[in-house]
């Protein structure tokens, strides 16, 4: 075992997360024991007790407890990506150059690991290094549910720029939606606040947000503000319209929560608006029913940014998936038929 030891986050190693600098340090140290060395306050940064996912600074101090020597713990191997993986997460590959690749991610594949997940995104990036000697970085997140677009990073320069770029709201993300109802006004802006619910069983499966009246999100522990830009694009009658939606916040599950809450749940959001197959026309129950598939119909529709490296704008447009296509050519909805972004003549 080596003795304790205090490293110092070193120029170009801030902004990333402590579990994935120990790993980079200490490859031979498992996640698991990270994650335990940080539950036990025995990794402490500056002195402060932290989580694995607590980002560092250049200059902070990480005091590391006694670890093992290399010989004495097994690394875990890579990912191992099969033929089949590894074609289908390249075919997903809608944009890429020497700093950035851009994925339309298809529904129902999870980003990162965790509950149980082991096919995700971050694993299969392994098969996207295209002669890069490291894969690519995550940057931000989409729902497993949720398709569109997802930026990784070939560097880790690229990838704190892009980080802060998400965190300072300077990229512009415009989703797709069918919606349960017409939202009125047909544009809006949503302003509840979000707070964590506790799922049930031991894990807390199920966890959900609960939305806040923006008025007590101040008063309510944990509750964080979340804002939501919405314009309707297209009707059905009172059944099911097509919408945009802009996260001008970046809480988790934002966008199907303030659906919800404001009567319009996503069709196919079991989660937020509830699994009733029919819906009547007044706004509610996330299915439609008929040929209409049950899946969750939100997608990334594009990202707006410019780019860390050339200073460009770049902008990265996903085509539908298959199912949220099909129920568009049944509703007589076609892609040519909106602007790229309803918003642009409000900002």
């Amino acid at each position: 075992m080596s003795a304790v030891q205090t490293v110092t986050v070193e120029a170009g190693e801030g902004d990333q997360r402590l579990d994935r600098w120990l790993r980079r340090r200490f490859p031979h140290v498992a996640q698991g024991r990270i994650e335990k060395m940080c539950r036990k306050g025995e990794i402490r940064v500056d002195g402060a007790r932290v989580k694995p996912a607590t980002r560092l600074d250049e200059g902070q101090q990480v005091r590391i407890p006694p670890l093992p020597e290399p010989g004495q713990v097994t690394s875990q191997p890579k990912p191992n990506v099969s033929d089949a993986d590894g074609r289908m997460i390249r075919d997903c590959v809608i944009f890429r150059d020497d700093h950035i690749i851009a994925l339309n991610k298809p529904p129902g594949l999870a980003v990162q690991g965790g509950s149980g997940q082991t096919r995700h995104v971050d694993g299969l990036a392994e098969a996207l290094r295209f002669g890069f000697d490291e894969k690519p970085r995550l940057v931000h997140r989409l729902d497993k549910d949720t398709s569109g677009v997802l930026l990784l990073a070939r560097t880790r320069a690229v990838a704190a720029a892009l980080t802060a770029a998400f965190r300072s709201r300077e990229t512009r993300k415009i989703y797709w939606a069918a919606v349960a109802g017409t939202p009125s006004p047909a544009m809006g802006t949503i302003r509840f606040g979000l707070v964590k619910a506790p799922g049930h069983g031991a894990k807390g499966e199920a966890e959900k947000m609960l939305c806040v009246h923006p008025g007590a999100v101040d008063s309510t522990p944990d509750a964080k503000r979340a804002v939501t830009d919405y314009a309707v694009l297209s009707s059905l009658g009172r059944r099911v319209s097509w919408c945009a939606l802009v996260p001008v916040t970046g809480r988790t599950h934002q966008l199907r929560a303030h659906m919800a809450e404001i009567g319009h749940p996503i069709v196919g959001d079991g989660k937020y608006g509830g699994s009733g197959q029919e819906n009547l026309g007044d706004g509610w129950g996330a299915q439609l029913g008929g040929e209409i598939s049950r899946k969750l119909h939100l997608h990334a529709r594009s990202i707006r940014l410019t780019h860390p490296v050339s200073g460009a704008t770049l902008s990265v447009t996903a085509p539908l998936p298959d199912h949220m296509r099909k129920t568009w050519d049944m509703l007589g909805w076609a892609e040519g038929d909106v602007p790229a972004d309803p918003f642009e003549d409000l900002e």
